[in-house]
């Protein structure tokens, strides 16, 4: 159980951050996150890297 100071320090983590729910095909979140591992990083840092990369492209 989180005490109280755990919680408050929990919640001023998450304030820095936006959640954003990404829906793929049955099965594939697995192999994806195989090529996220694959390049060292969490899904979550694939996806942010990879968007970050097309919008330096559009730049």
């Amino acid at each position: 159980m989180l005490t109280e100071a755990q919680k408050k320090a929990n919640n001023k983590y998450f304030e820095k951050f936006d959640d954003i729910k990404v829906r793929v095909p049955a099965g594939k979140k697995a192999e994806y996150k195989e090529q996220a591992a694959d390049h060292g990083l969490s899904l979550n840092a694939y996806i942010v890297k990879l968007l970050e990369a097309d919008k330096q492209q559009e730049d």
